[in-house]
């Protein structure tokens, strides 16, 4: 028991030794910011807000679709009132034909509030759901080439394409190329674009980081010491049910009429160049993509096919919605839950299932807690455990020949070995290695395998002649018949299943076939089998 005194009055001595250091060092805020976590419908901008008009606090969106002007309603931003009622920054000053606002751009512009915030002696408050707008500010992960027009250069990059571009990558840095996939055309040029502006490689850069003192192999080290961090998370079923009721309250408050009108202003005409572009900008925001077909839609589209476009944008947007919050605690999880180390701050949990208990489970906690950190005094509420480090995702390379896919990633390519489709694969190649040589004893009345005399032809025939057709067999229950689908059907007239399987297989399945055929004049002049 005394121990434990002991222990906790150790601990507070410590905690207010490191306050008295950083007042010493001109740190008068205490905690260095806070930071609030969470799924999109938990009530972040809420907290934020309740805190800020308590702890003269100013409050950063961390979100990547709020920094550009309209779609208020599709990105969900503050109203005016209730950015009257605390300071905010990072909201509605981009253009939003502007595609070149980067994370870099974004981390610059807030350490230089965040500096303005502590000098005027008021608490940064960061809430938002962009994870690597997050994670740029609470640690050193970014590598920043010192060049103004970066961002045309990656934009240039970007339009030669994904193999073209990950085929230079593979020739100055080998190392990058071999974690990326060639698919990620963003990341690809990007680590192209910091070559050609500094040198050096981008994997050299990235190790350089790794290596500082605090670092780890996700990156470098903190930026402020001892931050404050929310996590605000919920029951899945609650937080589903109120994601939804969310986005019919969006419709009622002229979600539509936005987008419409922002659809007239910034893309129609982008759609009539072939220009549009749902992968940059504001353009990539939930919603907008959702509703392409109803705000594309003809005038010769009846008004009921209208609505019912519209519902399908709804019931799309919801579905997006609810994928969002689940890849938004995951991160959560993964970042804060899953790596212990000395770079990991502690989060504290703030349970936002029920919201007739705000205050109670919420609010209070939230408040307690940094008033405890502001005074250098350890909280009675214990931060969330760590979950214990799962195992590490190390971006191996990894190619899938059954499926013919690329995998980025061992925890991805365990994840496709179990996947339904691998399986598929590897029960369809299984099937063809046993059926595909025939059996000892019927091998002998097999004719040779004839190949198409033409060059370069990979096709099987059994004459010259150029009429192809699929092996297929009937649908019908107790039906055994085979037939070609474009000569003849079986008796049954049901609609043809293609048989699927190698050429070898069936070339052999369709000499067995042909044997039993009545009448003999059902036999294929020539058969390509796919």
């Amino acid at each position: 028991m005394l121990r434990a005194v002991w222990k906790l009055c150790a601990v507070s001595v410590m905690a207010a030794a490191t306050v008295a250091v950083q007042r010493a060092l001109g740190k008068a805020v205490i905690p260095p910011l806070v930071v609030i976590l969470g799924a999109t419908g938990t009530g972040k901008s809420k907290l934020a807000i309740e805190l800020g008009k308590r702890v003269q606090a100013e409050i950063i969106s961390a979100d990547s679709m709020q920094v550009y002007k309209g779609l208020d309603i599709a990105t969900n931003k503050v109203t005016s009132e209730e950015q009257a009622q605390c300071p905010h920054h990072m909201i509605s000053f981009v253009d939003p034909l502007v595609s070149s606002y980067t994370v870099v751009d974004f981390r610059n512009r807030v350490l230089s509030l965040i500096e303005d915030m502590h000098r005027r002696e008021k608490l940064p408050v960061i809430v938002g759901g962009t994870n690597y707008y997050i994670e740029s500010i609470l640690w050193k992960v970014l590598v920043d080439t010192g060049q103004e027009n970066g961002t045309d250069l990656k934009a240039k990059l970007q339009k030669l394409g994904g193999p073209e571009l990950h085929r230079q990558l593979m020739e100055v840095d080998p190392e990058m190329a071999a974690i990326l996939h060639p698919h990620d055309v963003r990341k690809i040029a990007r680590s192209l674009q910091v070559y050609q502006e500094t040198g050096v490689k981008h994997s050299r850069l990235l190790e350089e980081q790794r290596e500082q003192d605090g670092a780890d192999g996700l990156g470098g080290p903190l930026r402020f010491s001892d931050p404050c961090i929310f996590w605000l998370h919920s029951n899945m079923d609650v937080l589903d049910k109120r994601l939804d009721d969310r986005v019919d309250d969006m419709v009622s408050l002229g979600l539509i009429e936005e987008l419409k009108d922002f659809h007239q202003r910034f893309n129609e005409k982008k759609i009539q160049e072939n220009s549009q572009d749902y992968q940059h900008g504001i353009f990539q925001s939930i919603g907008f993509k959702e509703f392409h077909e109803y705000l594309t839609a003809g005038a010769d589209l009846s008004q009921e096919e209208r609505e019912e476009l519209k519902m399908k944008g709804i019931e799309a947007l919801k579905q997006a919605v609810r994928r969002y919050a689940r890849k938004q605690n995951k991160w959560v999880r993964n970042r804060f839950l899953k790596r212990p180390g000395t770079n990991i701050p502690p989060v504290y949990g703030l349970d936002v299932t029920d919201v007739a208990r705000w205050e109670q489970m919420v609010l209070n906690p939230a408040l307690g807690i940094l008033d405890c950190l502001q005074k250098g005094e350890q909280p009675s509420v214990e931060p969330m455990r760590i979950e214990g480090e799962g195992p590490r995702n190390k971006r191996s390379h990894h190619m899938c020949e059954l499926c013919d896919k690329i995998i980025i990633g061992d925890l991805q390519w365990t994840t496709h070995l179990k996947s339904k489709n691998h399986k598929y694969h590897v029960r369809k190649k299984r099937k063809v290695e046993e059926s595909s040589v025939p059996h000892q004893d019927d091998a002998s009345d097999l004719l040779p395998i004839p190949k198409c005399p033409k060059q370069g032809c990979q096709r099987l025939t059994l004459t010259s002649a150029r009429v192809f057709a699929l092996l297929c067999t009937c649908q019908r229950t107790r039906c055994s018949s085979a037939y070609l689908e474009t000569s003849q059907k079986c008796g049954c007239w049901q609609s043809p299943v293609k048989h699927e399987s190698s050429l070898t297989q069936g070339f052999y399945s369709l000499q067995r076939w042909a044997a039993a055929a009545q009448p003999p004049s059902l036999y294929p002049l020539c058969i390509t089998f796919i």
